[in-house]
Protein backbone atom coordinates (compact mmCIF):
# COMPACT_ATOMS: atom_id res chain seq x y z
CA UNK A 1 0.00 0.00 0.00
CA UNK A 2 1.43 3.28 -1.06
CA UNK A 3 -0.02 5.19 1.91
CA UNK A 4 2.27 3.17 4.19
CA UNK A 5 5.47 3.16 2.14
CA UNK A 6 8.38 3.64 4.50
CA UNK A 7 6.30 2.91 7.59
CA UNK A 8 7.43 0.25 10.03
CA UNK A 9 4.06 -1.50 9.68
CA UNK A 10 1.86 -1.94 6.62
CA UNK A 11 -1.34 -1.94 8.69
CA UNK A 12 -3.59 -4.05 6.50
CA UNK A 13 -5.46 -4.71 9.76
CA UNK A 14 -6.75 -1.15 10.05
CA UNK A 15 -7.14 -0.58 6.29
CA UNK A 16 -9.20 -3.73 5.75
CA UNK A 17 -11.19 -3.10 8.92
CA UNK A 18 -12.25 0.30 7.60
CA UNK A 19 -13.13 -1.13 4.17
CA UNK A 20 -15.12 -3.85 5.95
CA UNK A 21 -17.05 -1.22 7.91
CA UNK A 22 -17.94 0.51 4.64
CA UNK A 23 -19.12 -2.78 3.11
CA UNK A 24 -21.21 -3.52 6.23
CA UNK A 25 -22.91 -0.12 5.87
CA UNK A 26 -23.69 -0.95 2.22
CA UNK A 27 -25.05 -4.40 3.10
CA UNK A 28 -22.70 -6.12 0.68
CA UNK A 29 -21.90 -9.84 0.58
CA UNK A 30 -19.73 -12.33 -1.32
CA UNK A 31 -16.86 -9.89 -1.71
CA UNK A 32 -13.57 -9.88 -3.57
CA UNK A 33 -10.75 -7.57 -2.47
CA UNK A 34 -7.72 -6.91 -4.65
CA UNK A 35 -4.86 -4.58 -3.91
CA UNK A 36 -4.01 -2.18 -6.72
CA UNK A 37 -0.97 0.12 -7.04
CA UNK A 38 -2.97 3.12 -5.80
CA UNK A 39 -5.57 1.52 -3.53
CA UNK A 40 -8.03 -1.39 -3.65
CA UNK A 41 -10.60 -2.80 -6.02
CA UNK A 42 -13.57 -4.31 -4.21
CA UNK A 43 -16.38 -6.25 -5.82
CA UNK A 44 -19.42 -7.70 -4.13
CA UNK A 45 -23.13 -8.26 -4.26
CA UNK A 46 -25.44 -5.50 -3.06
CA UNK A 47 -29.19 -5.43 -2.75
CA UNK A 48 -30.82 -2.75 -4.90
CA UNK A 49 -34.43 -1.78 -5.34
CA UNK A 50 -35.57 -2.91 -1.90
CA UNK A 51 -38.16 -0.88 -0.07
CA UNK A 52 -40.60 -1.13 2.77
CA UNK A 53 -43.77 0.86 2.94
CA UNK A 54 -47.17 0.55 4.56
CA UNK A 55 -48.57 -1.00 1.37
CA UNK A 56 -45.86 -3.36 0.23
CA UNK A 57 -42.44 -4.72 0.91
CA UNK A 58 -40.03 -5.27 -1.95
CA UNK A 59 -37.01 -7.50 -1.43
CA UNK A 60 -35.13 -6.09 -4.40
CA UNK A 61 -32.47 -7.91 -6.34
CA UNK A 62 -28.80 -8.62 -5.85
CA UNK A 63 -26.47 -6.92 -8.26
CA UNK A 64 -22.70 -7.01 -8.60
CA UNK A 65 -20.95 -3.76 -7.75
CA UNK A 66 -17.31 -2.94 -8.36
CA UNK A 67 -15.68 -0.10 -6.44
CA UNK A 68 -12.22 1.38 -6.58
CA UNK A 69 -10.91 2.87 -3.36
CA UNK A 70 -7.89 5.09 -3.88
CA UNK A 71 -5.35 5.71 -1.13
CA UNK A 72 -7.12 9.01 -0.30
CA UNK A 73 -10.45 7.15 0.14
CA UNK A 74 -8.80 4.59 2.41
CA UNK A 75 -7.28 7.37 4.53
CA UNK A 76 -10.72 8.97 4.88
CA UNK A 77 -12.33 5.64 5.83
CA UNK A 78 -9.64 5.05 8.44
CA UNK A 79 -10.07 8.54 9.94
CA UNK A 80 -13.85 8.03 10.10
CA UNK A 81 -13.42 4.59 11.64
CA UNK A 82 -11.03 5.83 14.33
CA UNK A 83 -13.31 8.80 15.08
CA UNK A 84 -16.37 6.54 15.31
CA UNK A 85 -14.65 4.16 17.72
CA UNK A 86 -13.18 6.99 19.78
CA UNK A 87 -16.39 8.90 20.51
CA UNK A 88 -19.14 8.39 23.03
CA UNK A 89 -19.80 5.56 25.42
CA UNK A 90 -19.31 2.11 23.94
CA UNK A 91 -22.95 1.22 24.61
CA UNK A 92 -24.07 3.98 22.20
CA UNK A 93 -21.81 2.89 19.34
CA UNK A 94 -23.27 0.55 16.75
CA UNK A 95 -21.65 -2.88 17.00
CA UNK A 96 -19.05 -3.61 14.33
CA UNK A 97 -20.43 -5.56 11.40
CA UNK A 98 -19.37 -8.93 10.12
CA UNK A 99 -16.93 -7.62 7.50
CA UNK A 100 -15.39 -5.09 9.85
CA UNK A 101 -14.55 -7.92 12.28
CA UNK A 102 -13.50 -10.47 9.67
CA UNK A 103 -11.39 -8.06 7.61
CA UNK A 104 -9.61 -6.86 10.76
CA UNK A 105 -8.41 -10.34 11.72
CA UNK A 106 -7.52 -11.22 8.13
CA UNK A 107 -5.63 -7.93 7.92
CA UNK A 108 -3.73 -8.84 11.09
CA UNK A 109 -2.69 -12.13 9.49
CA UNK A 110 -1.60 -10.30 6.31
CA UNK A 111 0.47 -7.82 8.37
CA UNK A 112 2.32 -10.74 9.96
CA UNK A 113 3.19 -12.17 6.52
CA UNK A 114 4.50 -8.83 5.17
CA UNK A 115 3.43 -9.41 1.56
CA UNK A 116 4.13 -7.19 -1.41
CA UNK A 117 0.61 -7.71 -2.75
CA UNK A 118 -2.61 -9.41 -1.69
CA UNK A 119 -5.94 -10.63 -3.04
CA UNK A 120 -8.80 -12.46 -1.34
CA UNK A 121 -12.35 -13.53 -1.91
CA UNK A 122 -15.23 -14.75 0.21
CA UNK A 123 -17.23 -17.92 -0.33
CA UNK A 124 -20.04 -18.77 2.12
CA UNK A 125 -18.40 -16.89 4.99
CA UNK A 126 -14.95 -18.41 4.35
CA UNK A 127 -12.08 -16.46 2.81
CA UNK A 128 -9.36 -17.60 0.40
CA UNK A 129 -6.29 -15.39 0.43
CA UNK A 130 -3.42 -15.10 -2.03
CA UNK A 131 -0.31 -13.22 -0.93
CA UNK A 132 2.66 -12.24 -3.09
CA UNK A 133 5.62 -12.61 -0.75
CA UNK A 134 9.10 -11.37 -1.61
CA UNK A 135 12.17 -12.67 0.22
CA UNK A 136 15.91 -12.34 -0.33
CA UNK A 137 15.96 -15.57 -2.33
CA UNK A 138 12.85 -15.29 -4.49
CA UNK A 139 9.30 -14.15 -4.72
CA UNK A 140 6.30 -16.46 -4.67
CA UNK A 141 2.58 -16.64 -3.99
CA UNK A 142 1.17 -18.18 -0.84
CA UNK A 143 -2.40 -19.33 -0.37
CA UNK A 144 -4.30 -19.37 2.91
CA UNK A 145 -7.88 -20.28 3.69
CA UNK A 146 -9.92 -19.06 6.62
CA UNK A 147 -13.07 -21.09 7.19
CA UNK A 148 -16.05 -19.43 8.83
CA UNK A 149 -15.01 -21.15 12.08
CA UNK A 150 -11.41 -19.90 11.70
CA UNK A 151 -12.65 -16.34 11.28
CA UNK A 152 -14.95 -16.61 14.31
CA UNK A 153 -12.09 -18.02 16.44
CA UNK A 154 -9.75 -15.22 15.31
CA UNK A 155 -12.39 -12.61 16.08
CA UNK A 156 -12.81 -14.08 19.58
CA UNK A 157 -9.02 -13.89 20.07
CA UNK A 158 -8.86 -10.43 18.48
CA UNK A 159 -8.61 -8.36 21.66
CA UNK A 160 -5.44 -10.22 22.64
CA UNK A 161 -3.52 -8.90 19.62
CA UNK A 162 -5.33 -5.63 19.01
CA UNK A 163 -3.11 -2.61 18.67
CA UNK A 164 -4.22 0.95 19.36
CA UNK A 165 -5.52 2.70 16.22
CA UNK A 166 -2.80 4.31 14.14
CA UNK A 167 -3.32 8.02 13.47
CA UNK A 168 -3.62 8.95 9.81
CA UNK A 169 -3.65 12.10 7.76
CA UNK A 170 -2.28 15.43 8.94
CA UNK A 171 -3.19 14.68 12.57
CA UNK A 172 -0.82 11.71 12.60
CA UNK A 173 2.15 13.52 11.08
CA UNK A 174 5.02 14.35 13.37
CA UNK A 175 7.77 16.87 12.83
Amino acid sequence: MRIYDGSPRQDFEEVLRSIGAYLDQRGMKDVIVMEAPDGFIVQGLARVGSSASTWSETIGQMTKETMTFLDEDIGKFMDESVARRGTGPKAQLPPPGRYEHAFRVIGHYIDEQKPKDMFFFEQDGAFVLRLHVVSQNADHHELAEFTREDVEALIARGPTFRLPPRPTGAQGASN
